[in-house]
């Protein structure tokens, strides 16, 4: 037996945390597997069976973070009203906090070296010796500030590395930065005695500045990553505080949390519904956009099922309890959500592949850059020139090589396509299944009840004796209602939607294989198959009617032993969105293929109406699975579309397995995506999604990938020998928080995009 967990990972602050946790995990003895993913800050646990979470939860603070439990394996969270205050605008707020207080010391800074610069230009007056004994004090101040207190996390980084060998980000910045004051405050201190040798320049601006555009970075990028995960917070506030529920016959009002399964609970117009149930009395429409997409609301009647966190818009109803806490639809949807937003797409494995190995290559290159100045700038430029300008080398490397956007470039983006796909009634499982819908050359649906409507409903009556057609309509239907069959109940849901009344017949009479019969007024009815025409001697009025009778439909006549009286056909009628559908998937150059166990003639007439490529009929569940294998064979790249409980093998088998479900938890877990409601329509824009994610994956991993491969030469001096131009890392600093904010706004403009 093994143990899966999800937990949120306190204390990471860039894309390499994630790595090094991940790393450190994967070490600890009993874990089987472990991903930590730091768009969503979450760490997913699998143990071997009889170990449990303390190792892992030491190890990971062993570095200089912690483990707390996950919102998704607490589903009180999802049930509980009160909720507690959102840690992440806490430490959005703190972040905020620190950003507005250095951002003048950066000002400040900033205004000091441009009068330096402009002032030893000529462009403006050199400052006064009062004025340079003012900065000379001024500097050192701001920098300890920024430093000790919005550059503390920086510090404790390099401390974690020194301690244990473990580098991230954290470790370059709180290096680079660290280098640059300690070198500054010595020649401060010193400044007549190393006068000579480390000349009478400080970095404290560096620190200064380099600390505080990066703090103003992450607080950009936090502020944008936490928009990413919004569709969480919005399928939480869906969630009712209270109930109104029927106890000895009185109404009262209770929190949402001591609701039963079972109680009777009335809803009032504009209303929250607060648990799962099936309308018990009463009718509305429901707006169940957030769940299912739909812009109109759903009418609901009695015997109608009806979700938590929908809103009731026009009348009152009541409906009893079927599903509470944890159980509804909306808690799996946020519990699914979560998940899938927290998972990894495989074409992440690049990246975090780089960023393992990048920091530790970093380090080496930054220090053989300082050597390299030192030692071949010395011969060139003197000692002290060689040394400024590989110290300014040295910490450009440190700050620019951020591999922040290349961490996020993935995660950014899965998160923003998951909660969009919620949004529209389309479930993603993992970002696995988001990633390989895009790359689908051929879908197989089964037909019943996903090009279908799954039900048999009557779509053609026809009277033969010129009687009114209601009226053979109505004894039609008084004969059927005793029968249990599917066929009868479609012949009566029709009739009672004309409001017929319906006669009772007496003497009524199952007759097994053909029908039923019965006596109304002292005339014998019969009303049944073909083959119960034939054995009444009907033969001749039914050859007329051949022509008439489509194939897929299954005929039904009315008759007296004498007289042919009516002919029904009830079949399974197409849902009205499959036809542009089809057109759709045809368009995006995907083949469709119907997997059905129905016999090939209904198969095949679906399949002509609806513009089906290919027809594989009377196929039973168990073999379904074979099919699959055999187109995959072919080289394709197949996505099952079934109703996620009887497909079940087949859908596992599939590249991409789609239920099409009403909503049921049992199909939201058996497929990696689950549409709900059975909307075809949202099959069209759950490929459209993946491969509007998938691009804004691609654009992010590139922008990631050519930034430092063009920006750590540079920082380490690569066009001094042609232009003389050196970078300076508060350039460096600048460039490399707006990279991960660049790559956190692409992801985020998916938002925007229609789908």
């Amino acid at each position: 037996m093994q143990n899966k967990k999800i937990f949120r990972v306190q204390g990471m602050h860039c894309a390499s945390c994630a790595i090094l946790v991940e790393k450190e995990l994967r070490r600890t003895k009993g874990v089987l597997k472990a991903e930590v993913n730091y768009g969503s800050e979450t760490a997913s646990l699998e143990l071997a069976e009889g170990e449990n979470y303390d190792s892992a939860m030491h190890a990971v603070e062993k570095i200089g973070y912690s483990l707390a439990p996950g919102p998704s394996e607490d589903h009180s969270m999802h049930l509980n009203p009160n909720l507690p205050p959102n840690q992440k605008l806490t430490e959005l707020k703190d972040l905020k906090n620190k950003t507005l207080a250095i951002l003048p010391l950066v000002g400040i800074s900033i205004a000091i070296m441009t009068w330096e610069i402009f002032g030893n230009m000529g462009k403006l007056p050199i400052p006064s010796e009062t004025w340079m004994e003012f900065f000379h004090h001024l500097l050192p101040i701001m920098a300890t500030y920024s430093l000790f207190v919005p550059g503390w996390i920086y510090l404790l980084g390099l401390w974690r590395f020194l301690k244990t060998g473990r580098a991230n980000m954290d470790t370059l910045i709180g290096l680079g930065t660290s280098v640059a004051f300690i070198f500054s405050f010595i020649v401060s201190a010193f400044e007549n005695d190393l006068k000579n040798y480390l000349g009478d320049y400080t970095y404290y601006d560096i620190t200064i500045v380099v600390i505080g555009f990066i703090t103003l970075g992450k607080y950009l990028e936090a502020r944008a990553k936490f928009k990413t995960s919004d569709a969480i917070q919005k399928l939480l506030n869906m969630q009712a505080k209270t109930a109104t529920v029927l106890r000895d016959q009185k109404e009262i009002e209770i929190g949402v949390e001591q609701v039963v399964i079972g109680d009777i609970i009335l809803v009032k117009p504009g209303g929250r519904i607060p648990v799962d149930g099936i309308v018990s009395s009463g009718s509305s429409f429901v707006d169940e956009s957030m769940i299912t997409g739909e812009p109109l609301p759903s009418e609901k009647r009695e015997g109608d099922q009806v979700s938590a966190g929908t809103l009731n818009t026009s009348g009152a109803f009541y409906f009893r309890a079927s599903k509470v806490g944890a159980d509804t639809l909306l808690a799996h949807i946020i519990k699914m959500v979560e998940g899938a937003q927290g998972s990894k797409a495989p074409i992440q494995a690049l990246a975090d592949k780089i960023s393992g190995f990048f920091v530790p290559t970093v380090l080496i290159l930054s220090f053989l850059t300082l050597g390299i100045w030192i030692i071949v700038g010395s011969s060139y430029l003197g000692f002290s020139t060689a040394l400024s300008y590989g110290l300014l080398s040295f910490v450009g490397i440190l700050v620019i090589a951020c591999p922040c956007a290349l961490g996020l470039a993935t995660p950014t983006a899965i998160m923003v396509g998951i909660g969009k796909g919620a949004k529209e009634g389309i479930l993603v499982k993992d970002a696995a299944t988001l990633e390989k819908l895009q790359e689908v050359d051929t879908i197989v649906m089964d037909k019943t009840g996903t090009l279908t409507n799954g039900r048999p409903e009557l779509v053609y009556f026809q009277e033969t004796t010129g009687e009114s057609p209601d009226r053979l309509l109505a004894i039609l239907a008084g004969l059927e209602k005793k029968s249990e069959h599917p066929i009868a109940r479609a012949i009566l849901e029709k009739a009672e939607a004309k409001n017929l009344d319906l006669p009772d017949f007496e003497n009524f009479e199952a007759l097994q294989g053909l029908g039923v019969k019965g006596t109304l007024h002292g005339e014998e009815y019969f009303a049944g198959s073909l083959k119960l025409g034939e054995s009444l001697g009907l033969q001749n009025a039914l050859a007329k009617l051949s022509p008439n009778l489509q194939a897929g439909q299954t005929p039904i006549i009315l008759a007296t032993k004498d007289h042919l009286l009516a002919v029904a056909s009830v079949a399974d009628s197409i849902k009205p969105e499959t036809v542009e559908t089809i057109k759709q998937l045809h368009k995006l150059g995907i083949r469709l293929v119907m997997l059905t166990g129905d016999r090939l003639e209904a198969a095949r007439h679906i399949a002509n109406q609806i513009g089906i490529d290919e027809v594989i009929a009377e196929v039973l569940p168990q073999n379904k699975l074979e099919k699959i294998k055999s187109l995959q064979q072919e080289g394709r790249i197949v996505a099952m579309v079934g109703d996620g409980i009887n497909d079940a093998p087949a859908l596992a088998q599939a590249d991409v397995g789609i239920a099409m479900s009403t909503g049921t938890d049992v199909a939201i877990e058996s497929a990696g995506l689950t549409i709900l409601h059975g909307d075809l329509s949202k099959l069209v824009k759950a490929i459209r999604l993946s491969k509007l994610t998938m691009r804004g994956i691609r654009q992010n991993l590139f922008w990631a990938f050519i930034y430092n491969i063009i920006g750590i030469p540079i920082a380490g001096g690569a066009l001094f020998p042609l232009t003389g131009w050196l970078l300076s890392p508060i350039f460096a600093g600048l460039a490399m928080a707006m990279s991960s904010v660049s790559v956190v706004s692409n992801s985020l403009r998916l938002k925007t995009k229609k789908i």
